[in-house]
């Protein structure tokens, strides 16, 4: 064997069988903490419209915007204050029918349809507006959605006990790779935190007595991601 590759296996040897040192650990644990928070959503939003059928597309139009108007001033005779409604969709199309002698689809009349977003800031009274929009004339009540509009301050709990936890987590790494934690280097806030629970209801509500809403109550989750600096182990 030549002589570089004697000194290159000698040095090999030596490296595996010298003790880790203490400054081969890495220099801090880094770690994720998680907590939650529940609450009863405060704010309702409802997707409603009308959508009405005739021969001609000024006849379905005309009849469209009378059936809307109603729908609208019976949401503001509820006290729903007129920045929490707003046009979502307003569409205009041709329907078609079949003709089986030729296979053609001629036009035999129009659909006109107008929808509103509603938002609703007191939750107790969503079965209540749904009735309201019905008895006016909507014949489509499409998704309603609940959101906690304070999340952030309801956050603010969640957020420590997430540090804790993150700490717990750390100490226990800690004391299994023989190290105590210092202080924290960085402590960065997770993904978005507030997710909003949806639910859907039958489009077409005409026959039902009394709308059935549950809003239920919102987790609210909030993750933190924590390095520690580390020290010797005494």
């Amino acid at each position: 064997m030549k002589k570089p590759a004697l000194l290159a296996a000698a040095l090999a040897a030596t490296l595996l069988a010298a003790p880790a040192r203490a400054e081969d650990f890495p220099s801090a644990i880094s770690v994720s903490g998680e907590a939650s928070v529940s609450a009863a959503p405060d704010l309702a939003q409802i997707d409603a419209g009308v959508a009405n059928d005739a021969k001609t597309a000024k006849e379905a139009s005309d009849a469209n915007n009378a059936a809307m108007g109603k729908v609208l001033l019976a949401l503001k005779s509820a006290g729903i204050a007129e920045k929490d409604y707003q046009t979502s969709r307003l569409s205009l199309q041709p329907q078609y029918g079949q003709n089986k002698s030729t296979g053609a689809s001629p036009v035999v009349g129009f659909r006109a349809s107008n929808r509103v977003t509603v938002k609703i800031r007191d939750v107790t009274k969503v079965a209540g507006i749904i009735d309201t929009l019905v008895s006016a004339g909507a014949n489509d009540i499409g998704n309603i959605s609940f959101e906690v509009t304070q999340a952030s301050k309801l956050l603010d709990d969640a957020r420590e006990q997430a540090v804790a936890d993150a700490r717990r987590k750390a100490e226990i790494y800690a004391k299994a790779a023989g190290v105590t934690l210092g202080a924290p280097l960085s402590v960065t806030e997770g993904g978005g935190p507030v997710p909003l629970f949806k639910g859907r209801m039958a489009e077409r509500m005409a026959a039902a007595p009394q709308a059935a809403v549950a809003p239920g109550e919102e987790t609210l989750t909030v993750t933190v991601n924590v390095s520690w600096a580390i020290k010797p182990g005494q």
